[in-house]
């Protein structure tokens, strides 16, 4: 069978690009002609646990890893009595992020009810591998506004085109190749950080050790309080050198990053004269909790100076101590939070009682600078890697993207 794709004609409910064995008009049609809005039984959360024999997706770990689970015996109840999807069948959410869907694969789970829903697709309109790409491009209409939730009728009323069932097959056979690629990118990405996560562990351990140019060992690493490498900065903005476009945010993933650039506008107050310099290799200690690191985070600035609120501890770094080496230490969040929990005491709203010089007094295992310099080459290396595997991955998601675009009506 040919895989020719041409570019059609503009007229009426054809895409813009098609199989060249294909032609006619496309079909208009609501999803709700595709089949009923399914959804499970409802779970209560004392039916959960946190160990289990059958996992429970909620719709915040829906098509990731669940956090709860039920008894089989409850699955086995509710899976007899009640609406279940069959394999194949594509399970969308329906709050949250909204239109987010995972294929039914048969596992033994179960699902939220009403937040994880799908159609219960006898696929004589349209097949489920088809629709799983109709529900990537569907726009969803609601009268008032912004649509907070997705209703059945919300779903029924989405309007979509269809061509014939050869020709879904051929549409959604080759999207299918293009998320393997997709799917195979982002287990070399997930791969490589895994791998990088261990050495760093290893070495930060002290279990892979370097050498000098000569061959010989390093020096033991010495134990010594963080203020021996580090020390607090004081520099304010007071001449107002920077603008509230030159405020910056700390990222547990990205790092010190430019908050307009990264959070799309600027969270500063009415005046920044009062806000902190943050010069390149300046470290930067992040007072709020975060969900892996609950003591805050610690980062060194990579790019460009800037300025941070009160908000957040700055410091100097020695002539012995490279930031980055710092900030690939903290990167562990066990390292990161191993060295907070004891410093940090934690008000009423969960807000950090500690101050700037208090950061500094707890003892840390440095090596020599000379070492940290080829600790800081070799992760590098890694880091290089990871970035041009995010590139191919973004690369192959913008590409389907735009076959999204061009492959429907």
């Amino acid at each position: 069978m040919s895989t020719t794709l041409t570019h059609s004609k503009p007229k009426a409910l054809v895409p813009q690009l098609r199989f060249s064995e294909f032609d006619g008009s496309w079909e208009k049609k609501k999803l709700g002609d595709v089949g009923k809005v399914k959804m499970c039984k409802r779970i209560f959360s004392n039916q959960t646990t946190e160990y289990g024999d059958i996992p429970f997706f909620k719709i915040g770990t829906f098509g990731k890893e669940a956090d709860a689970y039920i008894s089989e015996e409850l699955y086995n109840e509710f899976r007899s009595k009640y609406s279940f999807p069959k394999i194949g069948d594509i399970l969308m959410s329906a709050s949250g992020t909204l239109g987010r869907t995972v294929i039914y694969d048969g596992m033994d789970a179960y699902f939220q009810d009403s937040n994880i829903v799908w159609i219960d697709n006898k696929e004589e309109l349209i097949t489920n591998k088809f629709l799983y790409y109709i529900y990537q491009i569907v726009r969803y209409d609601s009268e008032g506004g912004t649509i907070q939730r997705l209703y059945n009728g919300i779903i029924n009323a989405a309007k979509f085109t269809k061509p014939s069932l050869p020709e879904q097959q051929k549409i959604a056979a080759f999207l299918s190749a293009v998320d393997d690629k997709i799917q195979q990118l982002s287990r070399k990405k997930a791969l490589l950080e895994q791998y990088k996560k261990g050495v760093m562990q290893q070495i930060f351990s002290q279990k892979i050790r370097f050498k000098d140019e000569d061959g010989n060992d390093f020096p033991d690493w010495e134990e010594k309080k963080l203020s021996h490498y580090i020390k607090v900065s004081k520099k304010k903005n007071e001449d107002l050198i920077y603008n509230k476009s030159d405020v910056l945010s700390v990222s547990g993933e990205f790092g010190i990053v430019n908050q307009i650039e990264f959070q799309g506008r600027s969270f500063a107050g009415a005046s920044v004269h009062n806000y902190g310099l943050v010069e390149t290799g300046n470290i930067v200690y992040t007072k709020s909790p975060l969900k892996s690191n609950p003591y805050g985070i610690i980062k060194v600035n990579k790019g460009s100076a800037g300025i941070v609120s009160t908000l957040y501890a700055v410091y100097k770094c020695k002539p012995n101590l490279d930031g980055r080496y710092l900030d690939y230490y903290f990167q562990l969040d066990d390292n990161t939070n191993r060295y907070l929990r004891p410093l940090v005491q934690k008000g009423s709203k969960n807000d950090m009682k500690i101050n700037n010089e208090k950061v500094l007094i707890d003892p840390i295992l440095i090596p020599p600078i000379e070492q940290q310099i080829k600790i800081i080459e070799l992760i590098e290396s890694f880091d290089l890697k990871i970035n041009n595997a995010n590139e191919q991955l973004k690369k192959a998601q913008e590409f389907k993207k735009g076959l999204l675009q061009q492959l429907f009506v």
